[in-house]
């Protein structure tokens, strides 16, 4: 299946799951993602801040991150399991816009298809700009970033597996969950066919310190 016909496909699933993709944007105000983990970087954060109500610190901050990182692997999980192949998520090659009301959108400037085995090194290596200008500007531990990164993999994983046939991504999750994967340490992951999945991450968020905010279903603070 061509990469545009399983985007096409994977857009049917839910709102994290779509992203345009063509020549031409599909409006004005789109720049790349390196632009948005540079010098746009606090300024997004604040904004998230502002929504939530927490101002420009680590929550908004946090938030941020785990928002795009759920984005990045519904893409890339999602069209693993439809096709065995993943778009390159580079951060120059995705293109991003927020909205005045809404959460961020992306665009994927003709997407060039990569092997599905590159899940973990187009997502990740995505993720590894951002995590570094956020530790650096809002001082959130690694071991938050890292968490929530595995959280939104999951994440992406459990609304997949409702909806197509995920053995492929059920496959490539674990792997990245492992012991020996990148993400080893960040919870504890289960699967069992028919059952679903389960998530326990060894680390928080922080959105339980936003007005109104609570613990998440996988927070390690539930075990506590």
């Amino acid at each position: 299946m061509h990469l545009d016909d399983v985007l096409r496909r994977l857009a049917s699933v839910g709102p994290f799951f779509t992203v345009p993709y063509a020549v031409e944007p599909p409006g004005p105000g789109f720049r790349p993602l390196t632009e948005l983990y540079g010098d746009r970087l606090g300024e997004y954060v604040g904004e998230v801040g502002r929504r939530m109500g927490t101002g420009p610190g680590r929550v908004a901050a946090s938030t941020a991150q785990l928002g795009l990182a759920s984005r990045l692997w519904s893409l890339g999980l999602g069209c693993a399991a439809l096709s065995g192949r993943v778009p390159d998520l580079a951060p120059d090659r995705l293109w991003w816009r927020l909205p005045e009301a809404g959460s961020l959108e992306l665009w994927l400037p003709g997407p060039v298809d990569l092997p599905g085995e590159e899940l973990g090194a187009t997502v990740l290596g995505n993720l590894a700009v951002l995590d570094a200008g956020l530790r650096e500007r809002f001082a959130l531990s690694p071991k938050v970033l890292r968490g929530n990164t595995a959280s939104g993999l999951v994440g992406a994983l459990r609304v997949l597996i409702d909806r197509v046939p995920a053995d492929r991504a059920v496959a490539l999750a674990a792997d990245l969950l492992a012991d020996a994967g990148p993400l080893a340490g960040t919870g504890t992951f289960v699967h069992e066919e028919g059952l679903g999945v389960a998530f326990v991450r060894r680390s928080c968020c922080l959105y339980y310190k936003a007005p109104g905010g609570g613990l998440c279903g996988d927070c390690v603070l539930r075990t506590r």
